[in-house]
């Protein structure tokens, strides 16, 4: 490696986001492998916290070969494994094939930003383990017959071209049919939602900081209105819905989390909602459909900015690293 082969700063940036989120998911799933109860789904978080420490024991090493100060990210101070059960084994499962898929675009994104070859290595092997734990638990749903699969539509017998306006523009009035990808979108991004909002139900009712769980009933009222729109949009067409996830939610009120780690994955579930809400909107032929898209895209990220205000309020936010200030230099 040539010694002015410096890290870019998207390098800079992926690494120091993706070992603060590393860190946090081994506290996850380490509390996770404290309660869970199914072999199949054990064996699975293993495997995640295996790939997660190997990631972890990469970027400690890439950080100090460039002298590149560690970040806090999250300890043992941040979970309770001696906290009892507050999801059953079926969320754990659901959150972890919803976390993999966002890993799975954080890193291809990671990836396609490096310049630097070990970087770029590094990465490319992240995307593996994260197809691997996708695969791993879409196929464990499926054999435990979990897995809610999107609406089927007949195969078309021949190509047809858009000829009106009306297919795009047409907001009052009866609309025409959800077409594949419209449909496909709004499940994909109702599942998560439902997965999302379980998550975050859980959160409030074990978090003892009032300011959190005020965030937290914030949070909620945004998910369970995504939700009712987009399911109303299924069912208007008579397509099914994905299960709800509330009754998954045990009765423990003893936190296993730190309100630090609850509110920054609060956050990161919103914050991953603006980027696929976006790419509903973008590939939304239905003017009503993209401004549902836009208006959800927005209210996450309204709830996002309250999170990053409430954790600088309590100072439990890294400053990530920045460019010097060369006016005062």
């Amino acid at each position: 490696m040539q010694e002015n082969n410096y890290l870019s700063s998207p390098e800079i940036s992926n690494l120091w986001t993706h070992y603060i989120r590393e860190t946090l998911s081994v506290c996850v799933n380490k509390y996770m492998l404290q309660t869970i109860q199914d072999a199949d789904i054990h064996n699975i978080f293993q495997l995640a916290l295996q790939f997660s420490n190997k990631h972890i024991e990469t970027l400690t090493k890439l950080f100090k070969q460039e002298r590149f100060p560690i970040p806090k990210g999250f300890t043992e101070e941040d979970v309770n494994l001696e906290a009892p059960s507050l999801f059953t084994d079926v969320l754990c499962l659901k959150s972890l094939y919803m976390m993999s898929t966002h890993g799975h675009n954080e890193y291809s994104l990671a990836f396609t930003t490096s310049i630097r070859e070990d970087i770029a290595d590094f990465y490319y092997q992240c995307n593996l383990h994260s197809m691997e734990l996708y695969k791993k638990a879409k196929d464990l749903l499926i054999l435990k017959q979990l897995y809610q699969k999107p609406p089927s539509y007949l195969t078309p017998k021949k190509v047809k071209i858009i000829k009106e306006y009306s297919y795009v523009t047409d907001v009052f009035g009866k609309h025409r049919p959800m077409n594949s990808v419209e449909s496909g979108n709004i499940y994909f991004n109702l599942n998560k939602a439902m997965i999302a909002k379980a998550l975050i139900l859980g959160f409030k009712q074990v978090s003892k900081n009032p300011s959190v769980r005020v965030l937290l009933e914030k949070s909620l009222q945004v998910k369970n209105k995504h939700i009712d729109i987009f399911s109303s949009l299924l069912t208007k067409d008579n397509l099914h819905l994905p299960k709800s996830c509330e009754t998954e939610i045990t009765n423990s009120t003893i936190s296993p989390f730190s309100d630090r780690l609850i509110l920054l994955q609060t956050g990161f579930l919103f914050g991953i909602a603006v980027t696929y809400y976006s790419a509903a909107l973008i590939a939304s032929m239905r003017a009503d459909i993209s401004a549902h898209c836009e208006k959800a895209a927005l209210n996450s990220l309204w709830i996002y900015s309250r999170i990053g205000k409430d954790m600088i309020d309590n100072q439990w936010m890294e400053q990530p690293p920045q460019a010097d200030d060369r006016k005062r230099l």
